[in-house]
């Protein structure tokens, strides 16, 4: 049996920047065990995959090391390569099945825009292995159901961050986000995001994170539309619009090769 992969980078519009992602198409379920392998094979931080549902798709990743509840880039990997490959129709919007519940992705020109739901924080006290991990003081910790969002005191510091991952992969959370207001002119704030407890020591560019980074921003600055970059190496950008319990999460794609798995 030979099954479909593609390997996607997200949010850019150029090759080789903003953050790769695999996406498998099955015709059939498989194991999770077989599912986890291929992520493994990959070896990228996502690996996506879709079977197709009455008039939507169920969508799942996984990491290299494990299944996770809500991943952006690779939903819109997926959402890409469907319209490009002819599967959904560019004026159709696109409807997955997912952990997180229903996800919908649309085309807005050249972008993708995802209905992603808000994450929000509460304000915690910082655990002294974070401080110790990141290296710096911050100026606000907090925590949804998924990571700890430390805000430091410029772009500056972010861009420099050395964390120490040992210590973040003792952290009982998915991730570490860590974000600062923007001095680089076009962009609202900035961030990055490390997960090594889940097998992705630094994410290039992440989605999920911008469902509590949304409205952390928002509030802070007004706005409810904003412009957001991921400071990794690979780099990505992000347009944002809070809309309500929802946040519009839109990037661009492009796909890198396509194959297929020899199953």
């Amino acid at each position: 049996m030979k099954i479909p992969i593609f390997q996607v980078d997200a949010f850019t519009n150029q090759l080789f920047h903003g953050n790769p992602a695999a996406v498998c198409f099955l015709n059939t379920a498989q194991p999770n065990a077989w599912m986890q392998s291929v992520a493994q094979e990959m070896n990228l931080s996502e690996t996506a995959f879709l079977l197709p549902e009455t008039e939507a798709y169920r969508l799942r990743w996984f990491t290299p090391a494990v299944e996770v509840d809500l991943c952006g880039h690779a939903t819109l990997a997926s959402a890409h390569v469907l319209w490009e490959s002819g599967l959904v129709k560019l004026q159709q919007p696109v409807i997955f099945y997912s952990r997180s519940g229903v996800l919908t992705a649309r085309r807005k020109q050249s972008w993708i825009e995802l209905d992603f739901p808000v994450k929000r924080l509460d304000l915690v006290t910082i655990p002294e292995e974070l401080s110790h991990a990141l290296g710096i003081v911050p100026i606000f910790v907090g925590k949804n159901q998924f990571d700890y969002l430390v805000e430091v005191e410029s772009e500056e510091i972010l861009r420099n961050l050395q964390p120490d991952y040992g210590r973040i992969r003792s952290l009982p959370v998915r991730g570490v986000i860590v974000t600062s207001k923007a001095t680089t002119p076009g962009f609202d704030f900035m961030s990055r995001f490390f997960a090594p407890r889940v097998g992705v020591n630094e994410d290039p560019v992440t989605g999920s994170s911008h469902c509590c980074l949304a409205p952390y921003w928002s509030e802070k600055l007004g706005k409810k539309d904003l412009m957001a970059y991921q400071a990794s190496g690979r780099g990505g950008e992000l347009r944002l619009s809070l809309q309500g319990e929802r946040v519009l999460i839109s990037g661009q794609a492009v796909t890198v090769f396509k194959s297929e798995l020899e199953c």
